[in-house]
């Protein structure tokens, strides 16, 4: 697809990939043929940006604004869809106020909360009660657990992340935690997703899978294409999945990881990272009218 350019060229339009599956051919016929219907949906974290071990400082790929910036015009919809509070994702995106992202959104915490570009604002309802329950029990479990040492809690608002990347065997601290952490969650009405060393507290019924669906549906999106890179996105796939056998062609694209076999073998086409995501965003604004 497309044709082949130089390497050595700066300002060479990256070549499209042929995706590994059927549907995601299709998928991808469809966003060029009428991308005035496309959504395209986007995972932040390992997709837009970098993974970096404190998230806080997470901020996405130098490409990505610009790339985003000439893709949304020319489709219905632009959605990153994230666990992390909207106004976080939108800070450490840079994507205020740019020229080209004027309807942008981000469904963050999983859809709970919406930021809209062209108002500037978030809409948000009541944050359920267990999140403040188990943010305050988490200390002592931590420390009966003795699961101090690396391991370190992310307040989300909506949600409270344990991540063990920075323990000494982040592999092991994230296995020891699992089954205390999911009776924690189940005691106050929550329930644990697993990421990259990461272990989410939050409500069920958010997911990003949901977020997609619906966004989906108010836009009455005719092609869809999700990327992402964690476990967290497996129910996006899923919601991708659900569309294509409703009749909505659909690409699915993997942000390179071997931490997550599960996401890149169901992936349609797998990109190297950020970057690699980046390109394939470019090229597919490059070749659309």
């Amino acid at each position: 697809m497309g044709s082949h350019t130089d390497s050595t060229d700066p300002h060479a339009v990256p070549d499209l990939p042929t995706p590994a599956t059927r549907a995601g051919r299709e998928g991808l016929d469809a966003l060029l043929a009428r991308p005035d219907r496309a959504l395209i949906g986007l995972d932040f974290d390992g997709t837009l940006a970098p993974i970096v071990a404190d998230p806080d400082q997470a901020r996405a790929h130098p490409g990505a604004v610009p790339a985003l910036a000439a893709l949304a015009p020319k489709v219905a919809s632009v959605a990153v869809i994230t666990g992390r509070p909207p106004g976080v994702a939108v800070r450490n995106g840079g994507f205020a106020g740019v020229p080209g992202l004027e309807h942008l959104v981000v469904l963050g915490h999983y859809g709970a909360e919406r930021w809209d570009a062209v108002t500037g604002t978030v809409t948000a309802p009541e944050p359920h009660p267990g999140v403040a329950a188990v943010r305050a029990e988490l200390p002592g479990l931590l420390d009966r657990v003795g699961a101090w040492q690396g391991t370190w809690v992310e307040e989300k608002g909506r949600a409270v992340a344990v991540h063990t990347r920075r323990a000494a065997e982040p592999q092991a601290a994230f296995e020891a935690l699992r089954e205390p952490l999911t009776g924690l969650a189940a005691r106050h009405g929550l329930i644990v997703e697993p990421g990259r060393m990461v272990l989410e507290l939050r409500p069920p019924g958010m997911d990003k899978g949901v977020a997609l669906m619906e966004y989906a549906r108010e836009i009455s999106a005719g092609a869809v294409l999700y990327a992402g890179d964690d476990l967290g996105d497996l129910p996006a796939f899923a919601a991708v999945e659900k569309l294509r056998s409703d009749g909505v062609p659909g690409l699915l694209v993997c942000s390179g990881s071997d931490e997550v076999p599960e996401l890149r073998d169901r992936a349609d086409v797998v990109v190297d990272g950020p970057g690699g995501l980046v390109a394939l965003l470019t090229a597919l604004a490059a070749r659309m009218p």
